[in-house]
């Protein structure tokens, strides 16, 4: 009995000593996985409708790495709102990349949670619901062309 009190006291110094060491890495991952984050993750797709080919840079956060997990895709892109095309997902994409943001502008592209769609902005906007996935990297002159067309959607 008189070895338990040893014994504790080393294993005790032992799993401090090891959650000393690979505590601030862990750490730092939580820090880099911000689910708001609307930083480039390196991730390009493709969006091409009318025989035009537009180029987007996803953030890193997790709905826009959902979004990139369905793609390829072969769906509409159709007119909304004067200030925007959509887009219908075949399904809901997560919400964990939901957050605040202010500095909307036209080229973003977003994801609307009470619908479920894609939402590829020309125009201002600001709008509650939304979960912004990336940014057209060569700006949106394509979106200007009123018409609904077939789109394809594909990592690049």
């Amino acid at each position: 009995m008189a070895d338990a009190p040893t014994q504790f006291t080393r294993r005790t110094l032992l799993q401090a000593a090891f959650a000393t060491a690979i505590l601030p890495g862990t750490v730092r991952a939580q820090a880099d996985t911000d689910p708001t984050s609307q930083e480039p993750n390196g991730m390009k797709i493709s969006l091409i409708f009318n025989g035009m080919t537009m180029t987007a840079s996803l953030y890193d956060n997790p709905s826009a790495r959902d979004f990139a997990s369905m793609l390829p895709l072969d769906l509409t892109i159709e007119d909304f709102g004067g200030n925007e095309k959509i887009v219908h997902l075949p399904r809901k994409l997560t919400e964990d990349g939901a957050g605040p943001f202010s500095n909307e502008q036209p080229g973003d592209l977003c994801y609307f949670r009470p619908w479920g769609n894609l939402a590829l902005f020309y125009g201002g906007y600001r709008w509650d619901g939304l979960i912004r996935l990336g940014r057209f990297d060569d700006g949106f002159d394509p979106l200007l062309v009123r018409g609904e067309f077939p789109v394809r959607i594909e990592r690049i």
